[in-house]
């Protein structure tokens, strides 16, 4: 299993929003290396749920239960979506500031890449930020 993180600005799809619709396919992905972490999600994978420009913390756990296809709001046919569903609210959410704070942290890619939407999450990461959300 492989662990990542979406993002998404809770005005235009929140938390709340997605475990209302139990499902959603991950569209609107332009950027080139967020779609090339797109193709390599596999089901089964784990993605921290980010709120984005507001906020600005993981506020849930979602798994992958579809794997990279065409996204069909991509007029040009190029870009992929992912279908993902909610696993879980974290018990605490886990601000963008407590992550910057840590310096184990410093490589992850929502630090390092801070504009892109979908990141990968080491393993090691993966715990520590889940130690951080309980």
């Amino acid at each position: 299993m492989a662990y990542w993180l979406i993002k998404s600005e809770p005005s235009v799809y929140s938390w709340a929003q997605f475990v209302k619709d139990g499902q959603t396919s991950w569209t609107g992905v332009r950027n080139a290396q967020a779609a090339i972490n797109l193709k390599a999600m596999k089901p089964g994978d784990r993605c921290f749920f980010y709120h984005s420009n507001e906020g600005k913390e993981i506020v849930g756990i979602a798994e992958v239960v579809k794997p990279a296809y065409p996204d069909p709001t991509d007029a040009a046919g190029k870009a992929v979506t992912v279908d993902v569903k909610p696993v879980a609210p974290v018990k605490n959410s886990v601000t963008l500031a407590a992550i910057k704070a840590d310096p184990k942290l410093a490589d992850f890619g929502l630090v390092r890449q801070s504009r892109l939407s979908v990141v990968p999450v080491s393993a090691e990461q993966w715990k520590m930020i889940e130690k951080m959300a309980k």
